[in-house]
């Protein structure tokens, strides 16, 4: 398994509504749907030193993007929207079995500086590897934090992310 990562940011406050139920609504189920994803969440940024979006999604392999069923279902049905995406980034990550799922009472922590800055808040932190796609950043830590753990003094230097959705399993 690998955990495929993309983020973006979105620059139509008009239309950002509608896209983001798109991507909730039809996008991740219809990902779910291809054969070799089995899990797909999505996140929005609390922190302001990332892009606004992060998807996470749990893959078999590398050739699940490049399939004509992930391209038919998933992959770049964006057009509607796609002149509103930036920052985009595309990177696949090897470390983990399944993406970590987050729910509704918890955050989703990011390091790119490695583990430590988690460790120290009493985590147990996930290293991923990059592997494919962009390669950036190379690595990552991923952490659940409680809401009720949460202060934000602690948080300083971390990517701090809220679910949007549940996360979807195959």
């Amino acid at each position: 398994m690998m955990i495929y990562t993309v983020e973006c940011n979105y620059a139509d406050p008009a239309s950002e509504a509608e896209w983001n139920a798109f991507y909730s609504l039809e996008k991740l189920p219809a990902l779910i749907s291809v054969s070799g994803f089995s899990s797909s969440q999505r996140f929005k940024a609390l922190s302001g030193n990332c892009p606004a979006y992060l998807a996470l999604h749990s893959v078999d392999t590398l050739a699940v993007l490049q399939s004509d069923e992930y391209r038919q279902k998933g992959g770049g049905n964006f057009a509607r929207w796609q002149s509103h995406i930036t920052d985009w980034k595309r990177n696949l990550y090897a470390g983990l079995d399944r993406a970590v799922g987050v729910g509704a009472d918890e955050f989703l922590l990011v390091s790119e500086q490695g583990p430590q800055v988690l460790i120290g808040l009493g985590l147990t932190p996930v290293a991923l590897h990059a592997v494919a796609l962009d390669k950036n950043p190379a690595h990552r830590w991923l952490a659940k934090l409680g809401c009720t753990q949460a202060r934000a003094s602690d948080l300083q230097g971390l990517k701090v992310y809220s679910a949007m959705t549940m996360q979807l399993v195959s």
